[in-house]
């Protein structure tokens, strides 16, 4: 299966463009404010993997100065359309050496890694933006929980892919973006969770704060199986103390 990124494409990149907080992930990003405001000191962020800037004016819109980066030209170019003034930026294969060292304090990837192959290449980019997070400062990882591809949902389907429920770490997995007028399949990576807790300890990350968020009755959605299954697993990390990185001994 081809493991290239699907919104590297102008006209996946055209429907995402008019995606905003459907459903599904609605609960994405209903949380986020609360966990920045418990966790996060300063106002200077990174959107790493920003899209069409949807997270990037999410960041803005809660106080935070923000520069959005994609390795997707497609991408960033629909971000300044849709918002001529923020700060979006094309990174060629996540190269982020434009940034100063200890230079923001978040640093969010909503997704992003659900697109990231291979294990060296998640510990080469989470060592990378390890570099610009200043001492006390957090880094959010959101990505898909693997259940997310084993279930229906309000925004997505699987239910052609049953495939997906022998997938193992590492392996390639898809699920149709109900919510978008392309209904191509998006291919991500299933990578579970003590997969990227080594991940994160060999980068030199400590995991702070885990969050998996459901679904509420009282919300104004159909939810299928948001109410008893999290689609969403949300990482809180901070540099590890003295700075060690872990030895990266287990995992995919």
């Amino acid at each position: 299966m081809d493991f290239r990124n699907c919104y590297e494409d102008d006209a996946y990149a055209a429907a995402y463009a008019k995606l905003e907080f459907p459903g599904t992930y609605y609960l994405a990003f209903r949380d986020l404010p609360g966990l920045l405001s418990r966790h996060v000191r300063g106002r200077r962020a990174l959107d790493f993997g920003c899209g069409t800037g949807r997270s990037t004016r999410f960041l803005a819109k809660h106080g935070f100065q923000a520069v959005g980066v994609d390795v997707a030209a497609e991408m960033v170019d629909r971000a300044h359309t849709i918002d001529p003034t923020g700060d979006y930026r094309m990174v060629s294969d996540g190269d982020l050496r434009e940034f100063e060292d200890a230079c923001f304090d978040l640093i969010l990837a909503a997704f992003t890694f659900d697109n990231v192959p291979t294990r060296t290449q998640k510990v080469a980019l989470f060592r990378e933006l390890r570099r610009l997070l200043r001492a006390d400062g957090r880094m959010v990882n959101l990505v898909s929980a693997p259940e997310i591809y084993w279930h229906e949902w309000a925004s997505f389907s699987t239910r052609d892919f049953p495939e997906n429920r022998r997938a193992r770490c590492g392996d390639p997995v898809r699920i149709v973006v109900t919510a978008l007028e392309d209904r191509r399949p998006a291919v991500d990576v299933l990578w579970p969770d003590d997969a990227y807790r080594d991940v994160f300890a060999e980068a030199g990350l400590q995991v702070h704060d885990v969050h998996r968020p459901l679904g509420r009755p009282s919300e104004p959605y159909d939810w299928v199986s948001e109410t008893t299954t999290a689609p969403w697993t949300i990482y809180v990390l901070g540099l590890q103390e003295g700075g060690a990185e872990g030895s990266g001994a287990v995992g995919c």
